[in-house]
């Protein structure tokens, strides 16, 4: 049974994760040949303070970006 994760920043509206999980059990069936009810797709959202690039939160990166 193949388990996809997702990890990704919150703020994305729920109609783009639903497409999200559609398209990837889709693709993920067409190229394992598998049936999609075996697929499952779990998506971890975190908030920027808790996602870091080159040192410095998100929250931070983007707070520095508006100024």
């Amino acid at each position: 049974m193949p388990l996809i994760q997702v990890n990704m920043l919150q703020g994305r509206p729920p109609e783009k994760k639903e497409q999200l999980i559609e398209e990837l059990t889709w693709k993920v069936a067409e190229i394992l040949e598998c049936p999609k009810e075996n697929i499952r797709v779990m998506i971890n959202e975190m908030p920027p303070e808790h996602w870091g690039i080159a040192g410095e939160s998100v929250k931070k990166r983007r707070a520095k970006e508006e100024k």
